[in-house]
Order: C-alpha cells, then sequence, then structure tokens
C-alpha cells in the first residue's frame, strides 16, 4: 500500500494498513488505495506470505497472448493493460476506424456504454458532432451472453432507450465495439429507425468474430457467429443498416501501438497461441449438453448414471487450417 494510505479502510477489521495486492485489472488496485507496481508475466507466480516479500517464481518460458478483446471490450476503460489506458486505446482504435471506415451523416452515436471511447474518436477525426442517441438502463448486463435468444431480445428492450431529439431525421454513424450474433444489433438498428433516424451507418471497432474462444468467454460455436455464416454484406442486410464498417486487425493493432504477437486474435483470425481440440459441437458446451439431456423426463442425472466412454478426439494443431464457413 502506498505511503500515507489511512489506517482504516477496506482491510481495518483485520487490522491491516499495509500489504500486497493482486488483481486482474488496474481498476480493483485504485479502489483499495493500491498502487501500481508491475504486470504478472506469463508463466510466473507470485508468491504472497505473510511477513515476507512477495517471491517470483518462474515456471514456464514467458508466451505473451493476451486476449486482444480485453483491451476491445472486456476490460473496465479506467484499467491499464500492457502499459496502455483502455479509454484511451478504445478512443484511437475509434480513430483509426474513421480513417479505414469514414461515413457521410451528421452526427456520431455510441452504443452505451462500451462503445463510448471509440465513437468519441470517430467523431474527433471525421469532424462530426458526438452525441449520446441511446439512454442505457443501469440494471441490466450483457445482453450477449445470456444463454437463449429470448433473453437477449428482452434485454435489449429494457437495456437502451432512443433520444428521438437527437435522432430524428439525421443520418447517424452508429460505434460499436463488436458483433457477435448480430441479433441485439439488428434490434438496436430497428430502435433508432424507429426514433425517426434518416440514416444508419454501423461502424464496429474490432475486426469480424469468426471463430469461438475456448479460453473462458462464453461465445457460441461457429455457427452462431454471424461473421462465420455471412459476409459483410449480408450482414448489413441483416442488421437493417445502410452501411457497415468494421476495423481491420492492423487498425487494431495500429491503435495500440503493440506488435500482434502480444496478443490472441483467435477470435478474429483462427489463430489459438495454444492447440484445442477443435470440435467445438461436442466439446465446447459438452456440460450444457448433458444437463439438458438429463433433465427431460425418464433420464437419470450425470451422477447417477455409469461411466461413459468416450473416444478422445485428435486436438488440432497449431498452424493447422481451420474451415472456414461464410
Amino acid at each position: 500500500m502506498p505511503e500515507g494510505a489511512p489506517e482504516r479502510g477496506l482491510w481495518a477489521a483485520g487490522g491491516i494498513d499495509r500489504g500486497w495486492v493482486l488483481a486482474s485489472e488496474t481498476a480493483a488496485l485504485d479502489i483499495v488505495g493500491a498502487e501500481v507496481v508491475r504486470d504478472v508475466e506469463p508463466g510466473e507466480i507470485v508468491v504472497l506470505e505473510a511477513g515476507r516479500e512477495p517471491r517470483s517464481i518462474r515456471f514456464a518460458e514467458p508466451h505473451h497472448a493476451l486476449c486482444v478483446f480485453e483491451l476491445i471490450y472486456f476490460g473496465r476503460p479506467d484499467s491499464y493493460m500492457e502499459g496502455r489506458n483502455l479509454y484511451e486505446a478504445r478512443r484511437r482504435m475509434g480513430m483509426q476506424l474513421a480513417r479505414e471506415q469514414p461515413a457521410e451523416a451528421d452526427i456520431v452515436v455510441p452504443v452505451p456504454d462500451t462503445g463510448a471511447p471509440a465513437a468519441a474518436g470517430f467523431a474527433e477525426v471525421a469532424g462530426l458532432p458526438y452525441r449520446e442517441g441511446m439512454v442505457r438502463n443501469r440494471y441490466t448486463g450483457r445482453t450477449f451472453i445470456e444463454p437463449s435468444q429470448a433473453m437477449r431480445q428482452r434485454g435489449v428492450n429494457v437495456k437502451l432507450s432512443p433520444l428521438r431529439e437527437v435522432i430524428r431525421g439525421r443520418r447517424l454513424v452508429v460505434v460499436d465495439d463488436s458483433i457477435v450474433r448480430g441479433t441485439t444489433t439488428k434490434q438496436i438498428v430497428s430502435l433508432l429507425r424507429r426514433a425517426g433516424a434518416a440514416e444508419v451507418h454501423l461502424r464496429i471497432s474490432a475486426p469480424p468474430i469468426y471463430h469461438p474462444c475456448f479460453y473462458g468467454i462464453d461465445t457460441q460455436i461457429e455457427t452462431e457467429l454471424i461473421a462465420a455464416r455471412l459476409s459483410i454484406d449480408e450482414i448489413r442486410d441483416f442488421v437493417g443498416a445502410d452501411s457497415l464498417g468494421y476495423l481491420s486487425i492492423k487498425g487494431v493493432l495500429s491503435a495500440l501501438e503493440l506488435p500482434y504477437e502480444r496478443f490472441c486474435f483467435a477470435c478474429f483470425d483462427g489463430n489459438y497461441p495454444v492447440p484445442v481440440p477443435y470440435d467445438a459441437h461436442h466439446r465446447k458446451f459438452l456440460l450444457e449438453a448433458d444437463e439438458a439431456r438429463w433433465r427431460r423426463p425418464g433420464t437419470a442425472p450425470p451422477a447417477e448414471r455409469g461411466p461413459a466412454i468416450r473416444r478422445r478426439p485428435r486436438a488440432r494443431q497449431l498452424g493447422e487450417p481451420i474451415a472456414h464457413r461464410g
């Protein structure tokens, strides 16, 4: 903890006013009044023990492959990753997006809240006014990870409300951070049309998502990712926009000013840094499918069944080409 930290606070119950803290994002350190020392490196274990300085143990050779989606979307905008403030990184992505995918419009509108930094950058480069065109209900979660389409649709209906006086009769550049299935985006475009938008030009501050993630992000199998099935023009028609443009991988790297090798771009280009068994239909949602089966009448829960024997599929090797349907 930094010098001069208050003697009582979050840890007061234990009588602790100084110590070491580990967190996944720097924003958490700000909340508890800690100061950032450094990042934990790949292949490193940091051991904290009472009465001792932290110990660093190297258990593997370092291999940088940070999920780039953390910088595009997941991380808090006030956090720092790879030495980059995430709000500023996203604003720069919006600036690069305006250079790669310009549009003739009257105003730039973000999809709240995660589209705001990129929209600000887009407006800056495009020379267009930045306006809040939608209000977000603060008590809803992220709709793209909802388990069913009905829940995702309900989520959008209560999540966003249009500001009609801002939108009516105007050509909009609508900036969002990503399109996963496309259903949420389609409802947002419809919402803006009903509010009187003259045109909706959709701009996405990330590349198209072609592949599922096997490292903890709950995206669906490849067939449910809209970019894996449809061309950009077909996606534009599906969501009902007048135009659609994505930021390129090169544009993301240009905004970050960091090399490709430091990140995992697997959901965008299929280059998985660690080999994965790529039979997604059978493996990625195995537990969910198993639960759905035993909920059927007359079917025993998994714990009440005998052991199952399954053939282990061959793992996809690093660099092995992936069949792309789209």
